[in-house]
């Protein structure tokens, strides 16, 4: 690879940014932890996705055969992410009254249509947990021996039987503080289940038979064996939410130096996977993030109040993967703002076709697009030398469209697929029709060419008012600004 070819990346197990070396030559390996279908995702969660789709997109992008998955947990994620409380999906299907099945494949469609909704990519395979019950059995059954006890309420890993157990997370390893018994019958407060009975005189509606009873396997579980059957161990990148880092991730871990190894990680291909990456949070200061909050923040509602799901896209690249992003409906409408000043420019470039990508004027930009994705994934970077491309003058057409399709692959925007008035959508509570709205527009075009001033901006400020924004000089017209 040349320097501009070259791609590092900040792997959180060493917390330290390390060029990317496959494991297997020319292939790219990737796994994400997918989410728990037993409610609508929110635009955090999707926040996740986002971030992948573009690690996928630059892998992709610099020459690499991207083999990437994404499992759909409809089984075995516990109402708290320690391991305690009930199972999400059980606990949303009592609360529906529905079939365990109907809320999995119902809120399994609603996190698809969000992805394509996104611009996201489909990946490899999307593994299903409960497709892989038996080969959770197997491999539960290797690693017990050595690895697992038994206890009433199911199979747990005793933690102290690999190395550097919650490395990933920077968790005490001290052995006088790991080995707190904060529960009746754990060896270790950090112990988690890989197996979970159904208690007694219970009948779940998701259980199988295991050597330890009837029950229904641990969501760490799910990941490993996914994970390593479907890409092999080790494989390159595993990724997920920062707040998988803490828990879920380092059991993870545990689990695959149990089946492949006891080894410490100071080999980081020791923990299943090369690279740990993990996007930080989403932070929305009023707590409608929360999806116990009743109408949290999930994609259809910024599509309900008018703002299309590229704009939310947009507002993702615009910081660093593993810096917080505030959400703020200012800073959405700012994103989705700065989307269609870019596809005014891709619309007045008409049908040309792609040309040479190599024109001199244009090198430069280029260059310093590859090295911003090239660095850890530097969209916001990225996104100033795209428009940096845009408003380059004189400018062979074909070269420039060439170049911005090059860099629309890495950045998923769908620049040449989208006009500006498909990102026009309508608000659920605007009261105004476009026929309306369309009428008094040709009021006002008619005062403007009688140089009656006043009478133009009354009705401007009418059609404000509704929340229909006038924009002089803009071929469609007008937008929505309601929020």
């Amino acid at each position: 690879m040349t320097e501009t070819q070259s791609l590092t990346l900040f792997n959180s197990l060493t917390r330290q940014l390390e060029p990317f070396q496959p494991v297997h030559e020319g292939e790219a390996r990737v796994y994400s932890c997918g989410p728990t279908v037993y409610n609508y995702p929110h635009i955090g969660n999707m926040r996740a996705y986002v971030f992948a789709d573009i690690l996928g997109r630059t892998l992709s992008h610099k020459g690499y055969k991207l083999t990437h998955v994404i499992n759909i947990t409809d089984v075995g994620h516990l109402t708290d992410d320690a391991d305690a409380g009930e199972d999400k999906m059980e606990k949303m299907a009592r609360t529906q009254a529905q079939s365990i099945w109907d809320i999995a494949a119902h809120y399994t469609q609603a996190y698809w249509a969000d992805i394509k909704a996104l611009n996201i990519r489909q990946p490899a395979k999307w593994s299903i947990a409960t497709d892989y019950v038996p080969q959770m059995i197997e491999f539960a059954e290797k690693i017990a021996p050595t690895h697992c006890y038994e206890l009433e309420s199911g199979l747990y890993f005793d933690v102290s039987t690999v190395s550097d157990y919650g490395r990933l997370a920077r968790a005490v390893t001290d052995e006088g503080e790991g080995r707190i018994e904060a529960v009746a019958g754990k060896r270790n407060a950090a112990d988690f289940a890989i197996w979970r009975k159904t208690p007694s005189g219970e009948t779940r509606q998701m259980e199988w038979d295991s050597p330890w009873g009837k029950g229904a396997p641990g969501w760490h579980l799910e990941c490993s064996v996914m994970s390593g059957d479907l890409l092999g161990f080790p494989f390159d990148i595993h990724t997920g939410g920062i707040d998988h880092r803490e828990i879920h991730h380092p059991n993870e871990i545990a689990q695959n130096q149990a089946f492949c190894c006891t080894n410490g990680l100071d080999v980081a291909a020791n923990s299943g996977a090369k690279v740990w990456m993990h996007n930080n949070f989403l932070v929305e200061r009023s707590g409608k993030m929360s999806k116990s909050s009743g109408e949290f923040l999930r994609l259809q509602l910024l599509i309900d109040k008018g703002y299309h799901p590229l704009g939310y896209r947009m507002m993702c690249l615009q910081a660093h993967y593993r810096s917080e992003l505030e959400f703020s409906w200012e800073g959405l409408a700012a994103a989705l703002v700065r989307l269609k000043r870019m596809i005014i420019v891709i619309e007045r470039l008409g049908d040309v076709e792609p040309g040479d990508a190599g024109h001199p004027k244009l090198a430069p930009m280029l260059e310093t697009f590859e090295k911003a994705v090239g660095e850890d994934l530097n969209t916001a970077v990225a996104l100033t030398a795209l428009e940096d491309v845009l408003a380059a003058k004189k400018v062979d057409p074909g070269a420039k469209r060439a170049v911005i399709e090059a860099m629309d692959a890495v950045l998923g925007l769908d620049l040449f697929g989208t006009s500006r008035a498909d990102l026009r959508l309508r608000p659920k509570a605007a009261e105004i029709t476009e026929a309306e709205i369309e009428g008094v527009l040709v009021q006002r075009k008619e005062a403007r060419v009688q140089k009656d001033f006043a009478i133009s901006d009354a009705l401007r400020d009418a059609l404000a008012a509704k929340g229909v924004d006038v924009m002089d000089g803009d071929p469609l017209g007008w937008e929505w600004k309601l929020g």
